[in-house]
């Protein structure tokens, strides 16, 4: 039923956003639409949180919150004391003028209420000023442009389509009663996920495709029920943390603290309200909004499992003052400036636990590239051994690009610490109209090859790390000079069916046989036809 639920809330969610944005492109009224849904969130959670704490005292005989008067003594005695209530367990404050569904219901019956809007929006924000909620709220609905003419060319044309979205969703259930399972939460997920796949190459840097993020979750939880932290140097839209979360939730068990950093102010701002929506308490997730390589947050923090999918081959300044940076100054080499692929696997494993897991998405390249990532990659194999499990991808499976990527697990203590784990999973996948994925059987294989971790044709190969524990010198990674291209351990090679030279032979004459029978035939019709016959056939032939 919560299913159906769900589905139907999705669908009722997308079919608003398509109706309502026009001419404007997905990723634009994107921030429209999410927002909205956003302030409606809040305010029926302060509705119903309200409600609550009057029902508690019963001798007030106020049952509603927005049937408190707010021009009364009495009304803003009650309103102070739920808000102090409020700012503590939810973080925010509205007045009951305030809530969605009093817009909303004013919005409907033609009353002009951009200003109004505009005003309730600043005033969540200014709720939290000086409480512990007020870095997790600050600029939240800065993307929510309420004077934009891409809402209309006039004032009366902008506050006609705010209504409009604002009356649509004032009619949706948000189903707060379902508390076992994140239904908002996974709807809004999903909306996320069709702006994504609407916006092409943009979207491709604040969402990572369902399934990948599924696969690097259980990468970084298998074994574990609880875990004290995660975190996403590159968290966009926080999907990943979310789908960590939802591994660990799923065992029974709860994530301590979920930490974050995103340089798109947009996409962070996306990253806190889906972290709120997913009931997500304001004092457990920390995101933060800079450039993660050039000015990290949480540098001095350790996590029990990070993953991210970090932008694919990105610049970064690659400042010869990294070379002093206790991020990357053991490697002795930097990240090429126009390749910053490794330098986010440097800082994700300096933020990593003794005793966490790492799995990052990364292209292709990280694998045999030479020069300074070849140098890293040494380093991290022979000097470190932290890398565990290479694990080939399928191409076209990202938004905005077709080329083939890979995860590499990372672990400080490794249980397998003379082999790494080669998997080739590129031939597996499920095809859309535009796009290849993984599906749930794919998944469930790549799991069981990490798990069982030995040889199986064509997929899988563990390999030894150096020549001394190798039967043959090229089966191990040192054999290899630390080129860790999959090919190289996994062997895919379909050997040819072998052809019988004496069956093409007798084929061949057969066909001979027919070729003569045919100008046998044509050669008769032509002398009935009077004419002369293309090829001369004789007896001898």
């Amino acid at each position: 039923m919560v299913e159906q639920h769900k589905k139907a809330l999705e669908k009722q969610l997308w079919n608003i956003a398509n109706t309502l944005r026009g001419n404007m492109s997905a990723d634009e009224f994107r921030d429209y639409i999410l927002g909205f849904i956003f302030y409606k969130y809040l305010s029926e959670r302060m509705d119903l949180y309200a409600d609550k704490l009057l029902k508690e005292d019963p001798e007030s005989g106020i049952s509603k919150f927005d049937a408190i008067d707010e021009s009364t003594d009495e009304g803003k005695e009650y309103l102070e004391a739920i808000k102090e209530e409020t700012i503590d367990h939810l973080g925010y404050f509205l007045k009951p003028n305030e809530l969605f569904h009093v817009l909303a219901q004013k919005g409907d019956s033609g009353e002009f209420i951009l200003e109004d809007l505009s005003e309730v929006l600043n005033h969540i924000e200014q709720s939290t000023m000086g409480t512990a909620a007020e870095d997790d709220f600050n600029g939240l609905f800065d993307d929510l442009d309420l004077t934009s003419n891409k809402l209309g060319k006039t004032e009366n044309a902008k506050n006609e389509l705010i209504s409009k979205v604002l009356t649509h969703l004032d009619d949706i259930d948000f189903l707060h009663h379902e508390t076992d399972i994140d239904v908002l939460g996974d709807a809004y997920e999903y909306l996320i996920g069709q702006f994504a796949s609407g916006a092409g190459k943009k979207a491709g840097e604040f969402y990572t495709p369902p399934m990948v993020s599924t696969l690097l979750a259980k990468l970084v939880t298998q074994g574990k029920d609880k875990l004290k932290s995660v975190y996403d140097p590159t968290c966009g839209s926080g999907s990943l943390l979310l789908k960590v979360s939802k591994e660990i939730k799923r065992k029974g068990g709860e994530v301590g603290g979920y930490f974050g950093q995103e340089s798109n102010p947009s996409t962070y701002n996306l990253a806190r309200m889906n972290m709120i929506l997913h009931g997500v308490h304001y004092r457990n997730f920390d995101i933060q909004q800079d450039d993660t390589l050039e000015q990290p947050h949480h540098v001095e923090k350790r996590f029990e499992a990070v993953v991210a999918n970090p932008p694919f081959s990105a610049g970064w300044s690659a400042s010869a003052g990294f070379l002093t940076d206790e991020r990357f100054q053991d490697y002795g080499k930097l990240a090429p400036k126009g390749k910053a692929d490794f330098a986010f696997v440097q800082h994700m494993i300096h933020q990593l636990d003794e005793d966490g897991t790492m799995a990052v998405v990364l292209p292709h390249g990280v694998l045999f590239r030479g020069a300074a990532e070849g140098h890293i990659r040494k380093h991290l194999i022979k000097d470190k051994n932290y890398l565990d499990a290479v694990i080939g991808l399928p191409a076209n499976i990202f938004y905005g690009t077709s080329i083939p990527t890979c995860i590499l697990v990372l672990k400080k203590n490794r249980e397998h610490s003379d082999n790494i784990l080669f998997i080739d999973a590129s031939q597996s996948f499920g095809k859309a109209t535009n796009q290849n994925y993984l599906r749930d059987e794919d998944l469930e294989t790549i799991l069981a090859a990490v798990t069982k971790r030995e040889f199986k044709d064509k997929y899988s190969y563990v390999a030894t790390i150096y020549d001394k524990d190798s039967k043959e010198e090229d089966e191990s990674v040192e054999g290899n000079d630390y080129n860790l291209n999959i090919p190289r351990f996994v062997d895919t090679f379909e050997e040819e069916e072998a052809i019988d030279i004496n069956s093409v032979t007798s084929k061949i004459k057969s066909v001979d046989s027919q070729i003569v029978d045919v100008d046998k035939f044509i050669a008769k019709c032509c002398l009935e036809l009077g004419i002369k016959a293309p090829i001369e056939v004789t007896d001898e032939k």
